[in-house]
């Protein structure tokens, strides 16, 4: 039985069909990260499991190649 309030998440990149994410595609890792710029859990964003690993590594790839950075200043 679900006792949460309000209608279940789905996955961003399976409803729009995406399957690579991809590191360089900054506007969408944005949606994922919080304010000081720590990867969002997939309970609070809706991704499946098999997309928030690839999220997560997407994520960590930007940051080295310095399109996000670490930390919000």
């Amino acid at each position: 039985m679900d006792n949460r309030p309000g209608k279940k998440k789905h996955c961003y990149f399976c409803v729009n069909g995406i399957d690579d994410i991809d590191y360089k595609d900054v506007t969408i890792l944005r949606k994922f990260v919080n304010f000081h710029l720590k990867i969002l859990p997939g309970k609070r964003t809706g991704v499946c499991s098999w997309h928030q690993r690839k999220l997560s590594q997407a994520i960590k790839r930007s940051r080295i190649m310095a399109l996000i950075p670490f930390t919000r200043r």
